[in-house]
């Protein structure tokens, strides 16, 4: 049998993947389109996961004095003969990241990106060597070894790194900074955000601006920061962002790509699945799969062939802006229509801001849905006659996310309103139903749906299985069990009262033709048939109401028997 290459989780350093023998999907394609259509200053902007590291990783390979040229061996580049004469291995290159630099306070965030600039200078040592520097400018590099440098020298040091590379090699300097909106993003989280703007503020500009040193530099991160925060007066800053046409097919998996990967891993029976679940992003006009879900999910089904799609994204952040985004809409009507759609599978018109600061992000509505649309949470099937964006969750993945969040802010507020909880309860309890669907409607309307249409009809009952368990996961007296048969979504709900003198038993209907009456005594006659009051006459309880719920959008009907 065939030996396979290794899959590259959590592979984002080039020279690694390539001399290791890992599976690369080429994008060096990227370096033909950046040296053919370039600015002084490029900012790419993704969502986490789709690849900005290993891209940057392979710029420096290729145009680095002291990159390794032969990873480059049978890749679309080589193809570029002239290209690869003029520009492989020919500047000197900075290259960091500051993935890194997060702390809870500003002080240790500063630490951090002196640390990333001591890591850089550590390399540069060679610097050092021969009499091409003077003793002044050796003691100038020297510094930047300090650990104890100061603010003014460290907002300095790239272009100060940059000259004493050119002035070496006697070349213009390649900068390349990987996650540059890092540290603003955890100083907003932390309450330092106006130190680190000034900070980065003097970092970025000091070596991108009017820096004659410079040949060219390409920045990553998941946010364009608004130019007046960070990059003031900076105008040779070109934006590529995921509504950008330029480069769109560099960052993330191709439909082509991801089947010749099944393909070499003899998957190609679960393509639909791995569509279903992470394809479904347009950046620009390709349509791409979040690379890391893909690499994951392979990666299990080698192991496990009969493993099932997971959510592998929502490991790698908190999803913080989804939350924030289903707590600010709860109250607004037209906003949780607005969801509620979305989670459907149907698209929302909006106007995009692609460049805010921190500051912004959670001001309006309006910014949210920016925010989402940039960082990954949303994506857009083309723009409008006013220039606006037409907005869609792009795959089961992403919308597993909404719906954790939904569910998550609704079980908060049946936990605040201690008095809707306990009046259901005892209605449940006493088999008042009058008040049960009282309570049941009130919660209804209070949440934002979630109609199952994104699968099959078969499941629709999951959001308000959801909804029950949600309110009885709170009446912590209770042993409440959920039971779930595949295929058919979840089955019945049983509980035992805090005593164990009563058992109830829910069997949960939607009624997709409005009929709740007929879908209550449907629910009822399956609990008869398949005998659920058995593993309660197991437990020896014998008092037992048998409830069948019939739901219908934000409608409920209730029947004991």
């Amino acid at each position: 049998m065939e030996k396979k290459k290794k899959l590259p989780i959590g592979i984002d350093e080039f020279e690694k993947l390539r001399e290791e023998d890992f599976y690369y999907i080429d994008k060096t394609g990227l370096i033909r389109e950046l040296l053919s259509d370039w600015g002084m200053v490029n900012l790419f902007t993704r969502p986490r996961r789709f690849g900005k590291s290993l891209n940057m990783s392979m710029l420096e390979s290729f145009f680095s004095i002291n990159g390794k040229h032969s990873c480059f061996d049978g890749l679309e580049i080589t193809k570029e003969t002239e290209i690869c004469k003029e520009y492989m291995g020919k500047y000197p290159v900075i290259a960091i990241s500051l993935k890194g630099v997060e702390a809870g306070d500003f002080e240790t965030a500063k630490q951090m990106l002196v640390m990333t600039i001591n890591s850089m200078a550590r390399k540069l040592q060679k610097l050092q060597e021969g009499n091409v520097l003077t003793e002044i400018e050796k003691n100038l590099y020297m510094r930047l070894l300090d650990y104890k440098m100061s603010d003014a020298l460290l907002m300095d040091s790239l272009r100060i790194m940059s000259e004493l590379l050119r002035k070496y090699y006697g070349q213009k300097v390649i900068i390349l900074i990987d996650e540059y909106d890092v540290p603003l993003a955890k100083a907003f989280e932390n309450n330092y955000y106006d130190q680190m703007v000034t900070l980065i503020r003097g970092f970025l500009s000091q070596a991108l601006k009017t820096n004659e040193n410079l040949k060219f530099a390409v920045l990553t991160g998941c946010m364009s920061i608004s130019k007046e925060s960070i990059f003031t007066g900076l105008n040779n800053l070109r934006v590529l962002s995921v509504a950008d046409v330029e480069f769109d097919e560099y960052y993330g998996f191709t439909e082509k790509e991801v089947q010749n990967l099944l393909k070499y891993y003899e998957l190609e029976s679960v393509g639909d699945e791995i569509k279903e679940w992470y394809d479904g992003y347009l950046f620009g006009k390709a349509e791409v799969y979040c690379p890391w879900d893909v690499i994951c999910f392979v990666s299990k089904l080698r192991s496990d062939p009969e493993a099932s799609p997971q959510n592998f994204w929502i490991n790698t952040s908190s999803n913080n802006i989804v939350r924030k985004f289903i707590q600010c809409a709860a109250d607004n009507g037209t906003v949780r229509k607005e969801i509620e759609c979305l989670v459907e599978g149907d698209t929302v018109t909006k106007e995009i801001r692609q460049e805010l600061t921190y500051r912004e992000m959670y001001d309006s509505l309006e910014n949210i849905w920016s925010v989402l649309f940039t960082t990954g949470y949303l994506t857009q099937r083309g723009k409008t006659a006013d220039n606006k964006f037409d907005l869609l969750i792009p795959n089961m993945e992403i919308r597993n996310i909404f719906v954790l969040q939904i569910m998550e802010y609704f079980k908060e507020n049946v936990r605040r309103d201690g008095k809707t909880l306990n009046q259901f309860c005892n209605a449940l309890e006493n088999g008042n139903t009058e008040e049960l669907e009282q309570c049941l409607t009130s919660y209804l309307r209070k949440t934002i749906s979630i109609r199952d249409t994104f699968v099959r009809k078969s499941l629709k009952e999951n959001f308000y299985h959801g909804i029950i368990l949600g309110i009885l996961g709170m009446k912590e007296q209770w042993s409440v069990a959920s039971n779930r048969e595949a295929g058919d979504g979840y089955s019945d709900i049983l509980v035992e009262t805090e005593d164990m003198e009563k058992g109830i038993i829910i069997e949960i209907k939607y009624a997709h033709d409005g009929d709740l009456e007929k879908a209550c005594k449907t629910a009822l006659k399956q609990i008869e048939e398949l005998n659920y009051e058995e593993e309660l006459h197991d437990e020896g309880i014998y008092k037992i109401l048998k409830y069948g719920i019939g739901f219908y959008k934000k409608r409920c009907r209730v029947i004991v028997s």
